[in-house]
């Protein structure tokens, strides 16, 4: 990040962008915080330039859209590899995220979602092309997130 460090302030603002990123405006966060909406606009301009905020992205119920496979699979890397690879596995159809994982033998987690385990399967195969080896697959019944407690200033 540039010369800025993130503040109390910089904290409150990305509370509320997880808490519903489109439906808060500059004005909500203003009171919350104790500043005014311009404060707020550049802090903003400031935390994606620096890519603090990398994007804003809708929470997808899979099972709701008609896909209600949800699949992690762990798999292993070469490690200076494993990095380089998170673009051809994004590019996979089903891959809906990887993680980068720097501790054990499982080096990266791919979810990937489908309707049926025929839209799965092919998933995995084709990991297995990009030279990685896959050492578990679990099935996912739910995913719940919430946004960063360390963010709120309650």
């Amino acid at each position: 990040m540039g010369d800025d460090a993130i503040d109390e302030v910089d904290e409150a603002i990305l509370h509320a962008l997880q808490e519903d990123a489109r439906n808060i405006s500059s004005g909500d966060i203003a009171e919350r915080t104790g500043t005014s909406g311009s404060t707020v606009r550049k802090r903003i301009q400031r935390l994606e330039s620096d890519e603090v905020i990398k994007g804003y992205s809708a929470e997808i119920d899979y099972q709701k859209s008609g896909y209600p496979l949800r699949m992690l699979l762990f798999c292993t890397a070469p490690i200076p590899e494993r990095g380089e690879q998170i673009p051809a596995i994004l590019d996979i159809d089903g891959v809906v995220s990887v993680q980068e994982l720097v501790t054990g033998e499982r080096n990266l987690l791919v979810t990937a979602v489908g309707e049926t385990d025929s839209d799965i399967t092919p998933v995995a195969q084709a990991l297995l092309d990009l030279g990685l080896t896959v050492v578990d697959e679990v099935l996912v019944r739910s995913h719940e997130t919430t946004p960063f407690g360390e963010f709120s200033n309650e």
